[in-house]
């Protein structure tokens, strides 16, 4: 919601369609998706998107995510639209996700605009067809990412020295562990932790499971230093949280990559690290220097919101190249 809530800021006019609200109502529907590909829930999108869109019409439909959206979907979606525009911050083409967005691959040439977040990804949507390629970072939220005021309750509940807050993938469970060993006092909130075969030693630095709307603010503002793992089986160079983190005035502790380096600078409005052992020691520098921890963290949100890749800002551009498309 926070893109279509940006776009309706911008002085859009919005009309937000769930595509899952129009799939069998399942616990089962994510799995099969995974294992199978959203093309499996087209016919049930196909009979229930024309009620949803009746009598009305779009300059622009943006098609977000994409894995359950099929070439005979996009041919629905065009009568009541000018534009079809796909907009994926996951990995389409990288190995761990390849039968989730098989959909998306089949349907790259019928959209007139299709925005990734990637340099691999520009490069292998324009290989695999599609008509015009855009790419964006990831971005933050003017309104879901501004920091918030903070009660002593809040405090109490919510501060931590060293902060992970995400899922667990397997190249997390040992480097997580690794800080512990070497004396970083961790907490990590977030789902499926229990499944690393490392959790008995995280089992004690995980707090709770997902962290969402003003709770996710306040984690990340109540944390002295919050990290920033990449997802490997999404070739990531930066995150969202590479954003949402300095946005919300929180020190970014990430793995340092040309990307980040791009946005921040090392040492100064941020830290960066190549592996286990110089991620623990930075954390340990910064949480042993309070003047300069919270220099760097003021420093870095100074220079988020310089770069403002905001999301007002990247749906302008998105907006205005769909509208340009010939």
């Amino acid at each position: 919601m926070d893109r279509s809530n940006a776009m309706q800021r911008l002085g859009h006019r919005v009309h937000h369609i769930d595509l899952r609200r129009l799939m069998p109502q399942t616990r089962w529907m994510y799995r099969i998706t995974w294992k199978f590909g959203g093309q499996v829930f087209a016919p049930w999108i196909l009979a229930a998107l024309p009620r949803a869109m009746a009598g009305r019409q779009y300059d622009v439909c943006l098609v977000d995510s994409g894995e359950w959206v099929t070439p005979k979907i996009i041919e629905l979606i065009r009568g009541y639209a000018g534009r079809v525009v796909n907009y994926v911050i996951d990995d389409p083409f990288g190995a761990r996700d390849t039968a989730r967005f098989r959909a998306y691959r089949r349907s790259l040439e019928f959209y007139d605009l299709c925005v990734v977040v990637r340099p691999d990804n520009a490069r292998e949507a324009a290989q695999a067809g599609a008509r015009r390629v855009l790419r964006v970072f990831m971005s933050s939220d003017e309104v879901t990412h501004a920091p918030r005021s903070l009660t002593a309750a809040d405090r109490d509940q919510w501060s931590s020295e060293v902060l992970f807050l995400g899922t667990w993938f397997p190249e997390r469970g040992p480097f997580l562990r690794e800080l512990i060993e070497r004396g970083v006092p961790l907490s990590i909130r977030g789902t499926n932790w229990a499944k690393a075969p490392e959790w008995p030693a995280l089992r004690s630095a995980w707090k709770s499971g997902p962290v969402i709307g003003d709770d996710y603010a306040k984690a990340i503002q109540c944390a002295r230093v919050n990290l920033g793992l990449l997802s490997k089986g999404n070739r990531d160079l930066h995150t969202t949280r590479s954003l949402e983190i300095p946005a919300l005035g929180g020190l970014l502790c990430a793995e340092r990559t040309a990307e980040h380096l791009a946005m921040y600078e090392e040492g100064v409005e941020a830290l960066f690290w190549s592996d286990a052992a110089e991620c623990a020691a930075a954390c340990m520098r910064a949480l042993g220097d309070e003047p300069a921890r919270l220099a760097l963290a003021a420093a870095g949100q100074r220079r988020n919101i310089a770069n403002q890749i905001r999301n007002e800002n990247v749906m302008s551009e998105i907006l205005t190249s769909a509208l340009a498309a010939s």
